[in-house]
């Protein structure tokens, strides 16, 4: 298992309380900013960093990319 920090744990939780656990149900980085409560430079960060370490996908779509949890 890769080690998440607190904030990137919050971010996790947060999308699979949206429902983001499958590509038919991805949530944008605003959807997971209210969620989470949490500033949305701070989430978007750790979105990449996420995507890096594999645990969330990152979709690009026309207007905005969508995430979604591949491993939790």
């Amino acid at each position: 298992m890769v080690e998440l920090t607190p904030i990137e744990q919050i971010i996790v939780k947060a999308m699979e309380e949206l429902g983001a656990t499958k590509d038919t149900s991805i949530k944008t980085a605003d959807d997971i900013t209210k969620k989470s409560n949490r500033p949305k430079g701070l989430v978007t960060n750790s979105l990449v960093t996420l995507v890096q370490k594999g645990i969330i996908k990152r979709v690009a779509r026309e207007k905005a990319a969508g995430y979604y949890v591949i491993k939790a």
